[in-house]
């Protein structure tokens, strides 16, 4: 990605820490999320895609019932 000012490399870096922080699992944590976020689900529950930064990050969770 090609920042193209500097609001946009703020707009790209914001977004890239909140997924690294709330969406990304880490090997170093036993897969787990730096900050995660008590969900309760079903396995029947819908399974979702966010993205971020036009599809380039993408994480994938159970949507609420």
């Amino acid at each position: 990605m090609v920042p193209l000012g500097e609001n946009h490399l703020r707009t790209v870096v914001r977004a890239y820490v909140a997924h690294y922080h709330l969406e990304r699992n880490h090997q170093g944590l036993d897969n787990k999320l730096i900050f995660p976020v008590q969900e309760s689900y079903k396995i029947e529950d819908t399974i979702r895609c966010r993205e971020r930064l036009g599809g380039m990050l993408r994480y994938y969770y159970h949507e609420a019932a």
